[in-house]
């Protein structure tokens, strides 16, 4: 599973699509919406994507990932729009036979796709917007 939506993340079904039986763990990122930067106070955040090429990536990232870990599942999917605070932008889900490689393949995998992923995020404040570096 690897998409992009414009509607809320089913976590649940993330970590569902990842689930077998040689797994002995499970990684679960789940990004979200915080109500501040650098003490300043966000109302919402906008996502656009150019999908094809960010799924596109995303699997390549995926494909990366299972080269240098022993992955046997993997799930990411990042969200598109307008998204209120405590909303969840983007779950990751790695399943590995032990846990150690779980969570460096889902580190791997959400520093990666920050910095390649063409998805773009506006910041909204009271006073304005900004948007934010997409690869910092």
């Amino acid at each position: 599973m690897i998409a992009i939506t414009e509607g809320p993340i089913n976590t649940q079904a993330v970590i569902d699509a990842v689930q077998a039986d040689g797994a002995g763990a499970i990684n679960v990122f789940i990004g979200t919406v915080r109500n501040q930067t650098q003490a300043k106070p966000v109302i919402q955040l906008d996502f656009e994507a150019y999908d094809s090429m960010a799924v596109k990536k995303m699997q390549e990232i995926a494909n990366q990932a299972a080269e240098r870990w022993p992955i046997q599942k993997v799930a990411i999917v990042h969200r598109k729009g307008t998204l209120q605070i405590g909303e969840a932008a983007v779950v990751i889900a790695v399943s590995t036979p032990h846990r150690k490689a779980s969570f460096e393949a889902c580190e791997y995998i959400i520093d990666t796709l920050k910095q390649v992923v063409p998805i773009w995020k506006k910041e909204k404040f009271e006073d304005g917007d900004v948007w934010v570096a997409a690869h910092p």
